[in-house]
């Protein structure tokens, strides 16, 4: 096979050690030197000072966990040019596992060019993605407290979900403190509730009257001073996150797409970033994603002498960047719904014959396509109409109103409009 990289290495990454395997080649002979390192900050250091003095060019490693970002970090200033694998990508024949052996295995690899680059995104990128991941871990954890506090009210009875739309709202919050203090009468805490409260008064103090003991008021007390924490860490975090927007501002507002949000427009930019040269095109953008159906198909008929061709045996949604997916499933949803809107046509359309789930996937490839489109051309989102699909193809779209009407007992005879004269 031929050698593209005759000077290059490749690292077996650890929590603790590093094995790396040097890989020359010279005058067709193949010669390998293998060292391990610690990751502490001088072993790594002196890792890129081996690699250096070997005249390595091209350095491999695997994405272990979050293990592989110092190494990153640290060789990225040495001059080389960095590959990052998928683990499964490059997975060794089957036989004896040694980390020495996987580390010659990852330089043969990449001497050959048979490694596909995993996206890196620049260190700004990745410190905006650090934030808004923490962010998102806050309000679930706030999401999970809030769950237990309704759960302890309604230990006792205490039946304010079923009343507030929001427990944790103003109303619903001033009578969580007024129980905490003490408070028992229903009265004294359904007069808490905020004037445009739609629940009657009646209807509050009976949601209201129940048997609060000590050791619950404890518990409400603890799960609201965590929540409190909670709410104070996001807020700080997106003090911090806008002060970091100062050079991708204008991006986060071109991607004004109906049902994006500004926060979920900052979290499709920091996993993506604003550099779409990365992706080929939009379909490869889509894949890295996982909102393309995984290639999942048998043997076709020609090989067992058949004309057939083979059975799909699944098609679901394929491995991907799990914190971008979630996003743009979370806006394809509002997309969804959106009334008269090109996503919101596609929703409807879909969903009839591929249920409401791969309707909204759909919608979400939709939405990362446009922004691909957007942030490579530097245009703004144009949206295409409701009736886009009535537009594209009319023909199909009278055969199908002359067939519902035909369902209802009618009987329609349809007639070219006379041209004017």
């Amino acid at each position: 096979m031929e050698v593209l990289h005759p000077r290059c290495a490749g690292l077996d990454v650890h929590k603790e050690t590093v094995v790396a395997c040097v890989r020359i080649v010279s005058g067709g002979e193949v010669s390998r030197a293998v060292r391990t390192f610690e990751t502490t900050t001088v072993g790594l250091i002196e890792l890129a000072e081996w690699l250096e003095a070997s005249g390595c060019t091209h350095v491999a490693m695997e994405a272990t966990g979050v293990y592989w970002k110092p190494v990153w970090q640290v060789l990225a200033g040495g001059g080389f040019e960095l590959v990052l694998a998928n683990a499964s990508h490059v997975k060794n024949v089957p036989g004896r596992k040694t980390d020495v052996n996987d580390a010659m295995w990852i330089a043969d690899l990449v001497a050959c060019g048979l490694i596909k680059a995993s996206f890196v995104p620049e260190q700004e990128i990745q410190e905006l993605q650090g934030l808004l991941r923490t962010r998102k871990q806050l309000v679930r954890e706030k999401a999970s407290h809030v769950q237990r506090l309704q759960k302890t009210l309604e230990e006792p009875n205490i039946k304010l979900e079923s009343v507030l739309s929001d427990v944790m709202g103003r109303s619903g919050r001033a009578m969580i403190q007024a129980l905490i203090a003490g408070e028992t009468d229903p009265a004294k805490l359904a007069a808490l509730a905020h004037p445009k409260v739609r629940a009657p008064q009646a209807r509050l103090r009976e949601a209201l009257r129940g048997r609060v003991k000590r050791h619950r008021r404890f518990l409400l007390d603890l799960h609201l001073q965590q929540i409190d924490a909670l709410e104070a860490g996001i807020a700080a975090i997106d003090r911090e996150v806008d002060a970091g927007l100062a050079s991708f501002r204008d991006a986060v507002k071109q991607l004004s797409i109906p049902g994006v949000s500004e926060l979920s427009a900052q979290v499709i930019l920091s996993e993506i970033g604003t550099d779409m040269s990365r992706f080929a095109t939009a379909a490869h953008l889509r894949s890295w994603a996982g909102l393309c159906p995984r290639n999942d198909e048998s043997p076709t008929g020609q090989a067992r002498g058949l004309k057939a061709h083979g059975k799909r045996r699944s098609t679901r949604l394929r491995m991907g960047a799990p914190w971008l997916k979630a996003t743009l499933v979370q806006c394809g949803w509002a997309a969804a719904r959106t009334k008269a809107t090109y996503l919101n046509a596609q929703f409807v359309r879909l969903r009839t014959r591929r249920g409401p789930k791969k309707a909204v996937c759909a919608v979400a490839a939709s939405i990362l396509t446009a922004a691909y489109h957007m942030l490579k051309d530097g245009t703004f989102y144009e949206d295409l109409g409701a009736a886009h699909f009535d537009r594209r193809r009319p023909a199909a779209q009278a055969r199908r109103l002359v067939k519902r009407l035909a369902d209802l007992g009618f009987s329609v005879e349809l007639k070219l409009p006379v041209a004017a004269s």
